[in-house]
């Protein structure tokens, strides 16, 4: 059974789609397969892995609103090991759509139930908003990852964010739990990013990732390509950044392909 797992902050700009985009490309690079599901009505995940959203015939939308099959309009990337379930502007007008309908927080979870057996990771890129496309998404997820910018405003709104979660949590998905948080646009040269790590750090403790995101112009050039970190340039800071966060993500979840008796330490008898 996939884990299925949200990008969520209702804050634009902290690095929510680069992470959906580019920790799904980590995972199926280690061999793991992994759907990317385009919750966003910008479509940015959709356009940053190389398909037009205006080409996009059928999305997310038909199948929270219609009776579109999910697994009829899954894309394959061209990232091995990694698939895509698009998003059209035309998602914008779902949450309006959605309001009427029966469990109406719940349909997205619905929609997961005939696809997430078929990966091992299901990472949603949801709204910059706290709107039912977001709280469907928390419903549906097994847990969130909350990007926070290494920047003045950081924690601005976190706690709104962290009660929305906690509001799920207790009525909708008792299930939902906070995978971590993850620093994002990270500056060593700038004494305030260093400030927003440890203050961070600081207030969430073992919540926070270790793995940091560093600013990274190759990270940034990459969605203007259609392409993920790993396919525009696999040396770069940025890639090898979501590739240990995709590691960290395995050891927490238990998940690492390595033997338990390959992580033993052989003793070296000192003579």
């Amino acid at each position: 059974m996939g884990k299925i797992i949200a990008i969520a902050n209702q804050k634009g700009g902290v690095g929510k789609t680069t992470t959906a985009i580019n920790l799904a490309a980590s995972l199926a690079v280690l061999e793991y397969k992994v759907l990317l599901v385009d919750a966003d009505p910008q479509a940015n995940s959709t356009s940053g892995v190389g398909f037009d959203p205006r080409n996009v015939k059928t999305s997310i939308y038909e199948c929270l609103v219609g009776e579109t099959n999910p697994k009829d309009i899954i894309l394959e990337t061209e990232t091995p090991n990694m698939w895509l379930l698009p998003a059209h502007i035309d998602l914008v007008g779902a949450e309006i759509e959605m309001i009427n309908l029966p469990n109406r927080e719940k349909v997205m979870r619905k929609m997961f139930e005939g696809i997430k057996d078929d990966y091992d990771f299901v990472i949603i890129d949801c709204s910059p908003s706290l709107g039912l496309l977001t709280i469907n998404a928390l419903t549906g997820a097994d847990s969130v990852i909350i990007p926070v910018q290494c920047e003045y405003f950081a924690l601005e709104g976190l706690g709104k964010l962290l009660n929305t979660i906690k509001i799920v949590q207790t009525r909708l998905n008792t299930d939902l739990s906070i995978e971590g948080m993850l620093l994002t646009m990270y500056d060593s040269r700038l004494r305030l990013s260093n400030q927003v790590v440890e203050e961070v750090k600081t207030h969430f403790q073992n919540m926070v990732f270790d793995t940091i995101i560093q600013r990274n112009t190759r990270l940034g050039e990459a969605p203007s390509f259609g392409q993920t970190i790993i396919m525009h340039d696999a040396s770069s800071r940025g890639a090898v950044n979501y590739l240990n966060l995709a590691r960290e993500l395995l050891q927490k979840n238990g998940m690492t392909k390595i033997d338990e008796s390959e992580k033993i330490i052989p003793v070296i008898n000192e003579q």
